[in-house]
């Protein structure tokens, strides 16, 4: 198991925030941009 701030991590581009990964995102940590529904919401809707 590594320590947390090993682990990766992105920006979310809708609050800009830092996430780290999950490990329910592990099959497709490539394709996530969103640090949570909410954001991918407000994405969406901002299109």
């Amino acid at each position: 198991m590594k320590k947390k701030d090993q682990l990766p991590t992105k920006i979310c581009p809708v609050c800009k925030r830092p996430f780290v990964w999950r490990k329910k995102w592990a099959r497709d940590w490539d394709q996530v941009k969103y640090c949570s529904k909410r954001c991918a919401r407000l994405a969406k809707s901002l299109d």
